[in-house]
């Protein structure tokens, strides 16, 4: 009978350590003898160099994913130069992946029974859905959130994106690469509250900056 995989989503907000948790069970899977491959979408190339990389220092060699990147082809040229099929990939960043690439990594799930686990975040600093985060919460079998706690106690929801003065960013192109210079986690309630005070602060009504950031 053959084995019946999963395509999992573990999702989180930004420092929430998704990429230490996909590092520590690669080793674990690396320790048992199993086979597994790491793979990460090229928009995030802050490393310069194909490794997944945590921010406690860890970090591991992967494959990159191109945005023609045909994932379920992938996966069969990989099996024939293994001469054996594999047990796991782990994919960070998935956010970035498109909706065509996870129904790619749906069909291996189902064609070749491996697991897939995909982490990355939910939505951006306006907190609109990615594509490929939307595209594995509709099809993924199981869906994870790694929890992590804003600064007040909340969980954290939004990754906000803030400027050099610390200010939250409401305008801007939905993908802009970068580190803690650029994001924080924050709960729904502080960045409500903190776009209030900069309203207040720019004299600017709220519901203007409402407006900004719901335009499509």
């Amino acid at each position: 009978m053959k084995h019946k995989g999963k395509l999992y989503f573990r999702y989180g907000t930004m420092g929430s350590a998704k990429t230490a948790l996909l590092l520590t069970t690669a080793y674990n899977f690396e320790e048992r003898g199993m086979k597994y491959a790491c793979l990460k979408p090229i928009i995030d190339t802050r490393d310069k160099i194909n490794v997944i990389k945590s921010r406690i220092g860890i970090q591991r060699e992967c494959s990159w994913i191109y945005h023609d990147t045909d994932l379920y082809q992938f996966a069969i040229e990989l099996f024939e130069k293994e001469n054996t099929a594999f047990d796991w990939f782990l994919i960070d960043e998935a956010q970035f992946l498109s909706p065509e690439q996870v129904d790619q990594l749906s069909r291996i799930v189902d064609d070749f029974g491996c697991n897939v686990v995909c982490y990355g975040l939910r939505t951006d600093f306006k907190t609109n859905l990615f594509e490929g985060s939307r595209r594995l919460f509709e099809i993924a079998d199981t869906i994870d959130e790694i929890k992590s706690t804003c600064n007040c106690g909340n969980k954290t929801i939004v990754n906000a994106r803030i400027d050099s003065n610390g200010d939250f960013v409401v305008e801007g192109a939905q993908v802009e690469i970068g580190g803690d210079d650029r994001y924080i986690a924050v709960c729904r309630k502080c960045w409500r509250n903190k776009r209030i005070e900069q309203a207040e602060r720019n004299s600017l009504p709220f519901f203007e900056t409402e407006k900004i950031l719901n335009k499509q």
